[in-house]
């Protein structure tokens, strides 16, 4: 891995926002961000990730190979939460196990934006529908967590099982992600150039704030964080590791280029620290940023960029379909 590129990413002003706000409360500030903005912010990220995954997926001509993609893409994105969920809950509430592996069933798109710039340098070429199914393993992952939680949150009864599906898909956040997705497919370009300022260019500065408010959460749970002794970050540190290789080798059935497989490791072994804990936020307040957050993005963010890539990229290009 290029040393440059680690650093040009772990300098990156997202990332350097979420330091700062677990630096501010270590130091005892004052700093915080009002909590009708922060529900606000999450609400935008939502749905910016949503409209700009459907217009990727508006330019692509639909082979049979993005179908099969975009169905393994969405089966993965049920499936890593389901069986995470079960590991996590040996040592964890419901609630954040839930949470956790919602955000490891989804993606982080600042991972995907390196991932990219890997590719570059080992020039080979990022796909166009690869950026929309980042964009639909967030829901299905969200989905899955909040069943999870459903089904088996004992101290909230009124939540029954029967309803537990529908509660899921109707679920705000998940409505707001999928919905944006559709009107994303169904905007032609000169539609979507005009909300283009606000879907795109404030992104990374609306991420920026969103990160700052998500380091003061975190930091005020860090305690909580390692009271849970070695296993939040042995998770945080292996399970990526194990599903961005798993499924460098088993991308071979639905495509046989290099940079898709590549990818979609990527997908398979980031952690989402935006659309999950947005969601997680709204729908589950009691889940724990101050757990989900330095899991994904304090130590499964960097361990992806510097031993993942190499890693994945090694079983891809030694297994063939």
């Amino acid at each position: 891995m290029d040393l440059g590129l680690l650093l040009d990413n772990l300098s990156n002003p997202a990332l350097l926002f979420f330091v700062l706000g677990i630096i501010a409360v270590v130091l005892k500030s004052d700093l915080e961000i009002p909590s009708n903005s922060s529900k606000f912010i999450s609400l935008y990220l939502l749905f910016s990730i949503g409209f700009k995954g459907g217009q990727e997926l508006s330019h692509e001509i639909l082979t049979a190979e993005i179908w099969w993609s975009m169905l393994f893409g969405i089966v993965l994105s049920a499936i890593i939460p389901f069986y995470t969920y079960f590991i996590l809950r040996r040592r964890l509430s419901v609630a954040d196990s839930g949470a956790i592996a919602a955000a490891y069933g989804s993606v982080s798109a600042v991972t995907f934006v390196t991932a990219a710039s890997f590719l570059e340098a080992q020039q080979m070429v990022l796909h166009g529908h690869m950026v929309a199914i980042m964009a639909l393993m967030e829901s299905p992952a969200i989905i899955i967590g909040l069943l999870l939680i459903s089904v088996f949150d004992k101290e909230n009864p009124q939540i029954q099982k029967s309803i537990a599906i529908k509660h899921s898909f109707t679920n705000g956040s998940v409505m707001l992600i999928l919905g944006s997705l559709v009107i994303g497919m169904l905007a032609s370009d000169k539609q979507a150039e005009g909300i283009k300022p606000f879907t795109n260019d404030l992104f990374k500065g609306f991420l920026a704030i969103f990160l700052l408010d998500m380091g003061i959460s975190s930091g005020k749970k860090l305690k909580y964080f390692f009271s849970f002794g070695w296993f939040p970050l042995l998770f945080a540190l292996f399970v990526p590791l194990i599903n961005g290789s798993l499924v460098a080798i088993a991308s071979a059935m639905v495509s046989s280029d290099e940079s898709n497989r590549f990818m979609f490791a990527i997908l398979a072994a980031s952690a989402s620290y935006i659309a999950v804990p947005a969601a997680m936020k709204i729908a589950v307040p009691k889940s724990n940023p101050g757990l989900m957050l330095p899991m994904a993005l304090a130590i499964t963010f960097p361990i992806n960029i510097t031993i993942g890539f190499p890693l994945y990229y090694y079983f891809v290009q030694n297994t063939f379909g």
